[in-house]
Parts: structure tokens; C-alpha cells; sequence
């Protein structure tokens, strides 16, 4: 574990998450648990409660989860094959009257977050990726116009570092790093720090 090193302490669900590529292939989710993660999904606050937030998801072995790690890129292939469960975050874009629905990709990161807290709450990890073929994705889940594919998510059990490239482990043993409060909270005015 590598637990987010904060000015105040944080709830362990955010102290704990982090996206490590390092998984278990033998760790599988119990119906409870992959329903759960969903369930989590969908109660995400959302604009005008539009809930914008869809998914393709599958669990290891079964031919949804297959077609999605197809649509994964060389980056990703390799070690997303040991995730229990795989999914695609899709952002309904426009209504069913043809208006642009504003704030639905907002929507679909808050649905996804609720997602992966969930799934550290489960004693789970999950690992969001920007690294898939968008269209590959539509094409081969026949997502409609008006919906768009943005974000690749596999949830699993966390596991030894080892099975990973040379590069990946190295990716996956540094320090987790982020911003000082100082660079991204102002008050007053722009570029003045709050913290």
C-alpha cells in the first residue's frame, strides 16, 4: 500500500487510493461486490440529476471483458489481463431531444470516482485509463451517437510487482507525488495560495 502522504489526515477511501497496475490474476469479484461497484456509480451527484454516466463492463473470462482489454493500448494490454473486471465509462453528450447536455463528462468522472472508492472500500484497486482505442470501443459495443466513450477502468486485487515490465516496476515502486495545497487552492486572487 502507499498511502497519499497529506498536510491533514484524509478518510482511509482517500488516503488508500492509488491506481497500481500490479494485479492479482487469481483475485475474482463476487456478484455482490462487481454489482456494488455500479450501484456505487450510478448514485454520483450529477448536473440537474441528468445522470449521464454509462457503462460497458465484464468480468474476467467472459467475452465483454475480452472485447474490451482488445480495445487497450500496448501500454495497457499487458497488465490490464489480470484485472477481475473491466470496464468503459461512456458520457451521454446529448439528450434524447437532440440538446446538448451540459457537464456530462463531469458527470461520468464523478460516477467513475464513486466507482473506484468503492472498490477500495471492497479491498479492491482499480486503475482508470485514458489508453484505449475510443472508436474500437464504440464500434465493438455499438454505442450510439450522442454518447461517448472516455475512460477505460479495470478493479481487481492488488499483486506483486514482479510479473510486471522493468518499467512498470519502477512506475509502480516510486513515491505518489501531487501538487502542494500552495499551487492549487487560491483566495483573493489567482496565483494567491490559500494554504
Amino acid at each position: 500500500m502507499k498511502p497519499a502522504d497529506t498536510s491533514v489526515p484524509l478518510h482511509p477511501l482517500l488516503a488508500e487510493r492509488w491506481s497500481p497496475r500490479g494485479l492479482d490474476p487469481d483475485v475474482e469479484l463476487t456478484d455482490k461486490q462487481f454489482t456494488a461497484l455500479f450501484e456505487a456509480a450510478r448514485w454520483a451527484p450529477s448536473w440537474g440529476n441528468t445522470q449521464p454516466a454509462r457503462y460497458i463492463a465484464g468480468r474476467r473470462g467472459d467475452e465483454t471483458f475480452t472485447r474490451i482489454h482488445e480495445t487497450l493500448s500496448r501500454g495497457n494490454h499487458g497488465w490490464a489481463a489480470n484485472a477481475a473486471a473491466l470496464a468503459i465509462g461512456v458520457a451521454q453528450l446529448v439528450n434524447d431531444e437532440g440538446e446538448t447536455m451540459p457537464y456530462g463528462e463531469y458527470g461520468l468522472g464523478l460516477a467513475s470516482e464513486n466507482l473506484v472508492l468503492q472498490a477500495v472500500s471492497e479491498g479492491l484497486v482499480a486503475h482508470q485509463m485514458a489508453g484505449f482505442d475510443r472508436e474500437a470501443a464504440r464500434t465493438a459495443f455499438a454505442v450510439p451517437d450522442g454518447f461517448e466513450p472516455l475512460v477505460a477502468i479495470a478493479v481487481g486485487g492488488q499483486g506483486p510487482i514482479e510479473n510486471l515490465p522493468e518499467k512498470l516496476q519502477e512506475k509502480e515502486s516510486a513515491p505518489r507525488l501531487r501538487k502542494s495545497l500552495s499551487e492549487i487552492v487560491f483566495s483573493g486572487s489567482w496565483g494567491s495560495p490559500t494554504f
